[in-house]
């Protein structure tokens, strides 16, 4: 078997490294903490290396206070100036929410009708512009449905059972995967379609639009720009804090030692993460989906349809907005259908999920 990586590491964006400087385990793609429901998702990553139980406990600023996020009773008393209980509060989110929206199309419309427009504006609405590079009205409503609202004082980002960060980093859990003198491990190379047809069966997971030469147009993603600074001591006290105004140019500041807090460093290593269309040679993040990119990617899904010896998996193949739990799971099942295919003579589809 061969695998090939465009990049002259492995590990995609989950790739893990120290710095050179400081010594600090750095996300060198953004924040990935490991959180998961799926207990058969969660036993697989543990064969590779140790999890270290990790909470995100992402903090906010907007307007020059510092919030808790996601949204709870500790940021709705906070931002309202008020002390109340948890009744209360869903009492009082209730009276500013809009009721005249009854199915929500839009992000900004589930913003509205979820916490009211004053928690939109202040939390929501500049962030998502930065982040997406549209107004919320443009999005989908299920962008916003990921992010829980809690009347009560929980600040853990995720609601999952399982949730953790490797001992080790990500990297050395890939190379524990590629440990297998059957794979023929390929860097700083890109696969092109033309190449297929000296393999058995291709798992194709770079830019479904790049497979066809981007013969139908080409697919949007939002890409990032990381500035990094080193500082002493520590720079602002937890691993994550969103900026929400829009006149703050970056998104957000992960401050990388805070995800290892099993180790201590002296100094710091900071990444002010920018936002901004993806263009062709850079490394595409975050799917837009919009209206007219599920009308051109419809196109290639009926291209993809009519392919042979090929399929195409993950975020970038298929088009999708994946976190590193639901990538896991869907290999797992894509494996197990290509093992089933080789003893049954069937013929692996070109998805094996709805995209």
């Amino acid at each position: 078997m061969k695998l090939f990586d465009s990049r002259d590491h492995i590990g995609g964006n989950c790739y893990t490294a120290r710095d050179d400087k400081t010594g600090i385990m750095v996300h060198k793609y953004g924040p990935h903490i490991f959180h998961t429901n799926n207990q058969k998702v969660w036993n697989f990553i543990n064969e590779f290396d140790e999890f270290v139980p990790f909470v995100n406990r992402v903090k906010a600023v907007s307007s020059g206070r510092i919030y808790s996020l996601p949204v709870n009773l500790l940021t709705i008393n906070n931002f309202f100036d008020k002390n109340l209980s948890p009744s209360e509060a869903q009492s009082f989110i209730d009276t500013l929410s809009d009721k005249s929206i009854s199915l929500p199309k839009s992000f900004e419309e589930q913003a509205l009708k979820f916490v009211g427009r004053d928690i939109y504006e202040a939390f929501f609405k500049g962030y998502t512009e930065k982040q997406w590079g549209v107004h919320p009205s443009e999005l989908p409503a299920d962008i916003l449905k990921r992010l829980p609202l809690r009347f009560n004082y929980d600040d853990n980002y995720y609601s999952s059972k399982f949730q953790g960060l490797p001992l080790n980093g990500y990297t050395y859990i890939f190379e524990k995967m590629l440990d297998h003198k059957n794979i023929e491990l390929i860097l700083d190379y890109k696969f092109l379609k033309s190449m297929s047809k000296q393999f058995d069966h291709v798992f194709y997971s770079g830019p479904i639009d790049e497979w066809f030469g981007f013969s139908e147009g080409r697919l949007r993603y939002r890409t990032l720009d990381f500035v990094s600074e080193r500082h002493a001591g520590d720079y602002q006290g937890n691993p994550v804090i969103n900026y929400c105004d829009a006149s703050v140019p970056w998104t957000r500041i992960t401050e990388h030692k805070h995800f290892s807090p099993w180790e201590s460093h002296e100094s710091t290593i900071i990444y002010k993460e920018f936002s901004r269309e993806s263009k062709l040679d850079d490394i595409p993040y975050y799917p837009l989906r919009l209206l007219n990119d599920k009308q051109l990617l419809n196109k290639y899904i009926a291209m993809s349809n009519l392919e042979s010896g090929v399929t195409f998996v993950g975020r970038l193949g298929t088009y999708r907005y994946l976190d590193m739990h639901l990538t896991i799971a869907e290999a797992l099942q894509t494996v197990n259908l290509y093992l089933d295919s080789i003893v049954n003579g069937s013929t692996m589809p070109a998805f094996c999920v709805e995209v």
